[in-house]
């Protein structure tokens, strides 16, 4: 039903810890002991349509364990402590529906994040966004200097 996505089974926590960003100033920032730092991260999945984005603080993880919708290793981030949360401006296409009314910023979240690796073998985190079905990625990247 869809396209295979190669399963990383080799990615160390060296090649995840950095600042990774997205469109509309996405940052998430993962610091060698495990913690992090997130800067208007979306949510994914369904509660991508809810349109809020959240920064605080956190901690994460390099996993092995079966998650996500992909096989092989996972980063799992949670945010701990939210500073702060926006609301995403919708696309000019996008038809909003005032009646159904939107549920607001969590206090904490947990994003699992799938990883795959590009044509040079860099590393790409990812999740997916809206109905799952769609296939629709949130992919982040590393920061350029």
């Amino acid at each position: 039903m869809y396209d295979e996505v190669p399963a990383v089974q080799d990615a160390r926590r060296a090649e995840i810890v950095g600042s990774w960003v997205c469109t509309d100033r996405t940052e998430v920032t993962l610091l060698p002991d495990g913690k992090a730092v997130i800067s208007l991260l979306d949510g994914q999945e369904f509660d991508f349509d809810d349109r809020w984005r959240l920064s605080g603080t956190g901690e994460w993880e390099l996993t092995n364990e079966r998650a996500g919708w992909n096989d092989g290793q996972h980063v799992r981030l949670t945010l701990t402590a939210r500073t702060s949360s926006a609301a995403r401006t919708p696309d000019p296409a996008e038809r909003l529906d005032p009646s159904t009314g939107q549920e607001p910023a969590p206090e904490t979240y947990t994003w699992t994040f799938e990883l795959q690796r590009d044509d040079k073998k860099q590393l790409m985190l990812y999740f997916f966004f809206g109905d799952p079905d769609s296939r629709s990625t949130y992919v982040l990247e590393r920061k350029q200097p």
